[in-house]
């Protein structure tokens, strides 16, 4: 759950407003209420700025996940500053807005593809740049006290199935503006490499599914648009009817389209009539690929979805990972559709690629750094171990300063008067004027 603030001048910039999922906020033992009646979603506390909302110059949104945009249509009242982002990721925004009747209420600005903008005393712009869903975006913050380059989520994918290949020279270009730090994602720094491509992914899941017989339910991430695309290619490789399950995939293809990612040689199944298709000819995605109780995979788990029944001899692919945390309530998953003689296959046991992350493994890291020479290098994104990580491979390339701390940690990237030395909890620290 991304919240960022960057303080200079004496105003603070907001980068991303997200939420986390499937998180307790309390042991069941000391509620007495279930473990699954506690989950819901958990966002950042925004007491330290909602303090000083007269200060926040503006929110900016990288891109449409919900561990980036999740929390805006419930926090944003606290600090009610403008919010710059781009055309798919306004476009999620407002349909979240409206569902919380707060559609019209939240300025949003739109902004394009390596344009500018001053908010307040900072000057960003916006770099594409790949992920696992439209329209991503890195940022590079200027300042009369430094540059900083915010990377959000990235990875470098050269054949990706949606969007624009990922643009080395605009990153290489970067060591000409003497960045000052580079914030960036550590979520793969443990894994040696090189993520994979999503054309890498189609090719797995086509050769997974082409000699199955039966119906195939394909488990993934609604805001994964490429891979839904994908899907929707094997089936037509395959001669099934593709469908969605699940009301988060049917929005996502919604905005898809109306933004322009949709292809439209693609057609749907409308999810009514995919019950009445011969086996061989369902393919269908669904959400829920992470256990959770009221989605429709665990409704097709327990043969309680009103549009589809598994039943022996069909197929469960998970096109995912298993987020840690979700082991169990996956676990639970494949118990359920064994018994029914479903049978499953989760990405980290498939021999082809049926997943691809949307996050830089070891080398794509290192090469980032070879390209942007920070001064500071900030690890964000992941637990300590992946913190740690990534900061040894900034070390290794040649970076010489890095900040490995907690959520909460507030760094002083250049000299500021009237601020201490070094990192203290964002919560304490004194703000004056034209600090």
């Amino acid at each position: 759950m991304n919240l960022n603030l960057y303080g200079h001048d004496g105003q603070w910039l907001m980068v991303d407003c997200g939420v986390s999922f499937n998180e307790s906020l309390y042991p069941a033992a000391e509620t007495g209420v279930t473990k699954d009646a506690l989950f819901s979603v958990v966002a950042p506390d925004p007491e330290f700025i909602t303090s000083r909302k007269e200060q926040l110059a503006g929110l900016v949104i990288t891109h449409a996940h919900e561990d980036h945009v999740g929390a805006v249509p419930y926090i944003w009242q606290r600090f009610r500053c403008p919010v710059y982002t781009t055309p798919f990721t306004a476009e999620v925004l407002r349909r979240k807005l409206a569902r919380e009747n707060m559609a019209g209420r939240v300025p949003i600005i739109e902004v394009s593809e390596n344009s500018t903008h001053t908010i307040g005393p900072f000057t960003v712009r916006w770099l594409a740049i790949t992920h696992s869903i439209p329209d991503p975006y890195a940022i590079l913050i200027d300042t009369s006290a430094g540059k900083i380059f915010h990377t959000a989520d990235w990875k470098i994918d050269a054949q990706p199935v949606s969007g624009k290949p990922f643009q080395h020279t605009l990153y290489q270009a970067l060591k000409e503006e003497n960045i000052l730090a580079m914030v960036g994602d550590s979520t793969n720094a443990l894994k040696p490499g090189m993520s994979l491509s999503e054309r890498n992914c189609f090719d797995g899941l086509l050769s997974v599914i082409k000699p199955l017989k039966g119906r195939v339910v394909v488990a993934c991430f609604a805001s994964n648009i490429a891979r839904l695309i994908s899907l929707a290619r094997v089936a037509q490789r395959t001669g099934r009817y593709l469908a969605l399950l699940g009301r988060s995939l049917i929005n996502m293809v919604s905005i898809a389209r109306a933004q322009g990612f949709w292809p439209e040689d693609i057609t749907l199944a409308d999810p009514e009539h995919i019950g009445y298709l011969p086996p061989e000819e369902v393919l269908v995605v669904a959400t829920g690929s992470q256990g959770e109780p009221r989605a429709a995979l665990s409704r097709l788990a327990t043969n309680s979805h009103p549009q589809l029944e598994l039943a022996r001899g069909d197929h469960v692919i998970f096109s995912s990972i298993v987020i840690p945390g979700n082991e169990k309530p996956v676990e639970r998953l494949l118990s359920r559709f064994a018994a029914m003689g479903v049978s499953t296959l989760l990405s980290e046991d498939s021999p082809l690629p049926v997943h691809a992350s949307g996050h830089p493994c070891a080398e794509e890291l290192k090469l980032m750094y070879h390209w942007v020479k920070p001064e500071i290098a900030i690890p964000v994104h992941g637990e300590a171990a992946h913190l740690q990580a990534h900061a040894d491979i900034a070390k290794s390339c040649g970076i010489r300063k890095t900040y490995v701390g907690t959520n909460g940690d507030l760094y002083r990237l250049a000299p500021q008067a009237g601020i201490k030395r070094g990192a203290v909890k964002a919560g304490r620290i004194p703000i004056r004027e034209k600090d």
